[in-house]
């Protein structure tokens, strides 16, 4: 099959797109309340389950899924469908076991979480700076080159004139909107991501004979060595190259034997499960999503849906993957590196060119667009998801630490200027991701991951799980693993698997150790030091595991079942959470009961263990009547504006002087008055017991689940785990 080349109408097609997805940003920009730091990074807790289940599953399916798992269907079939089955399971792990003890504890933030739930600020200042990091060199990067690749194969374009194009447009949107504008359009680019996809399946898949021939077929997709060689007398060919130029013998299952080199079923189960854990339930960009929907009912039904969407990639992905092989062997299964050079630029193969490859041959005239719109939605939503999450992370956990008291349009600016940064990062790396992939981008994804995230995965699920958990247990267990999961990342990439036809000279724990495996060790023993640890030092103080464990949120159901029986009454259902709500309205009642037109003295809210967060965002702690945090407090009032008030607190000698130098009112100039935050200054109250009661309340509607609709979820619930199961099961025999 001979590549096709983008006409006119498929020009249209994309140049149709961008019109649309713009239109549809700008619209929730223009309705959207993005002068508060709640509604920007969390909008506002007014998402329902359909966009939020659309938003995750598109903020997964990024350009590098298009390219990684059709190119990894192509080279080594089936296999890379366990994650995504994996996925659907996690993705429920993640609404009915941490969600509800995210929403209990009030916060923004996967480090801020830390910061609450130990203590402290080291957990928390590590995980963000690792978290991103790991932006950059698994996500950003590998996002940057798959869109270049795809651009490269249809458009002919200079790629990075496309990709500042891309990026251009992706940080409009995110600066511009906030979580609204991402998520409304994430919910655009799913119809049209899913769209597109099926049809090149459908086309594709007829061609080639249906199931039963791509069965057939792929096992026999075995590129003609000898007319390549008399085609192009200058290439060798090596026998140690024969194991990647046929079909590996296991291709048509999932889960594979112990020693198999793609999915070791033992490594697959109990090291890259839980290190998944890290990326479905405690990284940013999934768990942000989750948290704006309106309340714990519609984030469970999101990830139903979001999990039954999971399920699309093997067939509109990794099925595709594989089929281009069967059309392209000769170039997909090159036969040398100097082959592979020819055929793609790459001397580590040329699969990742699989899906693209299929588009431009298989697709009428006008589709070409659509799937290259398709491409950029990918691409686009997985960026604009990635900017806005990092930008959550940098302004809420680590610039609060060099300034105490920021006011909330300082830490707008501050997250929208970090998005700029991102940018100008995400270009800088292009040409560095260009000469580090390998083979089958996908695997270099979870390989990396594999190294890093499963210290991290211990620390939340101990956290979460565990009451008796302490920071020091936490801080060594992680800090352990990390070292560990590094120093081995660091000799993976010096000791680099080499080219088919050069002898493979590696250590054995390199050559022979699957990164699962290791991902299993770094696990497991990271949540051993941590246990260890903490119970060898002090528990932690009720102060910290009230709110912040599932141990503490089956004692307030408890307790509240308790005092519901004493009083002789039924517990009842509470009335919906509305916007107005949320926006502090309910709790303030009218605005005039309270005199808030004098400044009002701020007093410091620590920690229940005596010891402030050190920049954390703060909530209002629970006092000793158990109230509950709320995420913001929205009743100052300055200037006749109100005012959020979620950050630190600002001392009265912060207020007074800058660096020592006292300074009144008038006399001190503007750069000195943002640094020592002289405007805006942002104060706390003492909540009172009755509006500690209101907050309680709020909380309490935000996990509250009528029997009906909580009757309906389990359903949902059974069913969609049992399908991920029978997936696996039935690819796997």
């Amino acid at each position: 099959m001979a590549n096709a080349t983008m006409e006119a109408a498929d020009i249209a097609v994309v140049a149709a797109y961008f019109i649309v997805v713009l239109a549809v940003g700008f619209l929730a920009m223009w309705k959207a309340n993005r002068s508060t730091v709640r509604g920007y990074f969390l909008a506002h807790r007014s998402m329902n389950w359909a966009a939020v289940g659309a938003s995750l599953f598109v903020s997964n399916i990024g350009s590098e899924h298009f390219i990684g798992l059709a190119g990894s269907g192509a080279a080594s079939g089936f296999s890379v469908a366990a994650w995504e089955f994996n996925a659907l399971l996690l993705l429920q792990v993640l609404t009915w076991v941490f969600t509800p003890v995210y929403i209990h504890a009030g916060v923004y933030t996967m480090p801020e979480y830390l910061s609450k739930r130990y203590g402290g600020r080291r957990i928390k200042v590590c995980v963000a700076a690792l978290s991103l990091v790991l932006y950059i060199f698994t996500k950003l990067s590998v996002n940057l080159y798959a869109g270049a690749l795809f651009i490269q194969e249809s458009l002919r374009w200079n790629l990075y004139l496309s990709i500042i194009f891309l990026l251009a447009m992706t940080a409009l949107l995110t600066t511009t909107g906030g979580l609204v504008a991402v998520i409304y359009t994430d919910t655009l680019q799913a119809f049209l991501m899913i769209t597109g996809a099926l049809c090149l399946t459908g086309i594709s898949l007829f061609q080639v004979g249906g199931f039963e021939g791509l069965r057939i077929k792929y096992m026999k997709a075995a590129p003609n060595i000898t007319a390549i060689l008399l085609s192009s007398p200058n290439l060798t060919y090596s026998e140690s190259c024969h194991h990647h130029v046929t079909p590996k013998p296991d291709s048509l299952k999932i889960l594979r034997g112990p020693s198999d080199p793609d999915l070791p079923w033992p490594g697959f189960l109990l090291g890259q499960t839980p290190s998944s854990v890290w990326y479905w339930c405690t990284d940013q960009v999934i768990v942000q999503r989750v948290l704006a929907t309106k309340n714990i009912a519609h984030a469970k039904g999101s990830t139903i849906m979001a999990g039954f969407l999971k399920i699309l990639p093997m067939f509109i992905i990794i099925i595709p993957g594989m089929i281009s092989r069967i059309f392209f062997a000769d170039e997909l299964a090159c036969i040398s590196p100097e082959h592979c050079m020819e055929v793609c630029g790459s001397a580590a193969g040329c699969s990742n060119v699989a899906y693209p490859r299929l588009v431009m041959s298989v697709m009428p005239v006008g589709l070409h667009g659509l799937m290259m719109a398709v491409m950029i939605a990918a691409l686009m939503s997985d960026l604009d998801s990635i900017f806005n999450s990092a930008s959550t992370i940098f302004t809420l956990d680590i610039y609060k630490m060099f300034r105490k008291c920021p006011s909330s349009k300082e830490l707008l600016i501050i997250g929208r200027l970090f998005v700029v940064f991102m940018v100008v990062i995400s270009i800088a790396w292009v040409p560095i991701i260009i000469e580090m992939q390998g083979g089958q981008m996908f695997y270099y994804i979870q390989e990396v991951s594999d190294y890093v995230t499963p210290p991290i995965a211990a620390i939340f699920l101990l956290g979460v799980l565990w009451k008796r958990c302490n920071e020091v247990g936490a801080f060594w267990g992680g800090i352990v693993g990390f070292v560990l999961g590094t120093v081995h990342l660091i000799l993976a990439f010096i000791y680099r698997e080499p080219q088919c036809d050069k002898p493979d000279e590696r250590p054995s724990f390199i050559k022979n150790v699957h990164f699962m495996y290791v991902a299993a060790i770094l696990f497991w023993l990271s949540a051993l030091v941590a246990v260890i640890m903490s119970l060898c030092t002090a528990p932690p103080k009720e102060g910290q595991i009230r709110t912040t464990t599932l141990w503490g949120l089956n004692q307030k159901k408890k307790l509240k079942k308790q005092e519901s029986e004493r009083a002789g009454i039924h517990a009842i259902t509470l009335k919906p959470l509305t916007q107005e709500t949320l926006n502090g309205n309910a709790i303030r009642g009218e605005e005039g009961s309270y005199n808030y037109q004098n400044r009002i003295k701020g007093t410091k809210a620590n920690h229940e263990n005596g010891q402030s967060s050190n920049g954390g965002i703060k909530a209002i702690h629970p006092n000793q009547n158990g109230g509950v945090p709320l995420i913001s407090d929205p009743r100052i009032v300055q200037n006749g504006e109100r005012q959020e008030v979620i950050y630190g607190e600002c001392d009265k000698e912060e207020e007074d002087s800058c660096l020592g130098i006292e300074v009144e009112d008038g006399h001190c100039m503007k750069a000195l008055e943002w640094v020592c935050c002289i405007k805006e200054k942002p104060f706390k109250t003492q909540v009172s017991t009755s509006e500690s009661g209101e907050q309680e309340q709020i909380v309490d509607e935000l996990l509250n689940e009528p029997s009906r609709t909580r009757i309906i979820l389990n359903i949902g619930l059974v069913v969609i785990c049992s399908v991920g199961i029978f997936f696996f099961v039935y690819f796997s025999l």
